[in-house]
């Protein structure tokens, strides 16, 4: 069992990060935590368990991970679920068939589909609405929902909310906020600090970092919310296993070496796509030109590295699977997958891809069309990437031209 010694809080976010659950191992010494793979554990005696059971129930592995970010958020505990969606199914385990659920019109659309879906069901009552629009925002509220869900930035058009304002709108009615922190890690942004009540992450993307493991969390701000959460994650199975947690701890270590290096290379690479005339427009918040850039730099300590694009693709749609197969294949160091803060660079088409999921009706309204593009900025070098990204966009201009002209 880990050793419980205490320790004061470290000052820097990237000292927790590396020093979580270092040098706890009480019967070897061990510097690196070992992984507790029993699926079960042994009673001291009859009606008398230990501290640990059942993995599926409690695992010390899994619980230095569950420490290690609720300490970087600054909540009280976490749940460590198997996915990012599992964790998103976890928090809609505290709604009833009477209750609403607030959500964004733009929210991540594997989010999206199983909130519509579940709401067809009658788990509850669903309102979806453009929290930037304060009119709709306020007309949604007044309606007194049991939950107000936040995605800031937004997937994939990075559109940016301001939580504190959202936080006290929706306490004056007495809705818990939810936020889904996966864009930026707790490094960049902590909503609790802003007045959410719960913070999600599919710990897939940064906090891990290397694209080798599945896995969510959800971190509360409270004791007794905490507890709500980790009873239902226990009564419907919705626990991450040992080696996935000790490995998501392990690159939790390395997050802030990593988040350094994306944002550097998302940088460099926005200055070079913003004057590119095939690109129509850029969303990153970075850009004073964004619309949510003051409230990024109020809410954020970084802009994050993930950044979309309108590729011009002309005003033929009957080319645009020829234009984008070609723009796609052109690239090399930019990989056509889902996924996002892994070490390497990836690209991403919402329309066809991530957003798939929901009606066409639902990806207008979002603003997803099929020109735009996500990019996941990696960790290579920023030359390397500048270079590949530029050839293949002259790659596509050529391309282009002949393909429209014949």
């Amino acid at each position: 069992m880990p050793n419980t010694k205490e320790h004061s809080a470290y000052s820097h976010t990237q000292t927790t990060a590396v020093r979580s659950g270092l040098d706890t191992d009480m019967a070897h010494g061990a510097v690196m935590p070992p992984i507790y793979l029993s699926s079960n554990f042994s009673f001291e005696s009859f009606n008398q368990p230990r501290k640990y059971d059942y993995t599926r129930s409690g695992n010390p592995t899994r619980d230095l991970l569950a420490e290690a970010l609720a300490e970087l958020e600054g909540g009280h505990n976490a749940v460590i679920t198997p996915t990012g969606m599992a964790a998103v199914n976890l928090v809609l385990q505290l709604l009833t068939p009477e209750d609403t659920l607030l959500v964004p019109h733009d929210c991540y659309g594997g989010s999206y589909r199983l909130f519509e879906h579940a709401s067809k069901r009658g788990l509850f009552n669903l309102n979806i609405v453009d929290q930037n629009d304060q009119q709709a925002l306020q007309q949604a509220l007044e309606q007194q929902p049991c939950l107000v869900w936040v995605e800031t930035p937004s997937n994939p058009l990075l559109r940016i909310y301001d939580i504190e304002a959202i936080c006290q709108q929706a306490h004056q009615v007495g809705a818990l906020v939810a936020v889904d922190n996966t864009f930026l890690t707790p490094l960049w942004q902590k909503p609790l600090e802003l007045g959410a009540d719960i913070v999600i992450h599919s710990t897939t993307k940064y906090i891990n970092g290397h694209s080798d493991v599945v896995g969510g969390a959800v971190i509360a701000k409270t004791q007794e919310l905490h507890e709500k959460l980790a009873w239902w994650a226990n009564c419907i199975g919705a626990t991450a296993a040992p080696f996935d947690s000790y490995m998501t701890l392990r690159g939790v270590r390395t997050l802030h070496a990593r988040l350094q290096i994306h944002e550097q290379n998302t940088q460099s690479l926005l200055d070079y796509l913003k004057q590119h005339p095939t690109i129509k427009k850029v969303y990153h918040p970075s850009l004073k030109s964004h619309s949510g850039h003051e409230i990024a730099v109020k809410q954020q300590s970084g802009f994050g590295a993930m950044l979309s694009v309108e590729l011009d693709l002309g005003t033929e749609p009957q080319y645009y699977p020829q234009l984008l197969n070609h723009f796609f294949s052109s690239l090399n160091m930019f990989t056509l997958a889902e996924s996002l803060g892994g070490v390497e660079s990836l690209v991403c088409h919402p329309a066809t891809m991530t957003h798939a999921g929901i009606s066409e009706e639902a990806r207008k309204s979002a603003g997803i069309s099929s020109s735009l593009l996500r990019f996941s900025i990696g960790i290579e070098h920023n030359e390397d990437l500048l270079a590949d990204l530029s050839q293949a966009l002259e790659s596509f201009s050529v391309f282009r031209q002949k393909l429209t002209t014949k």
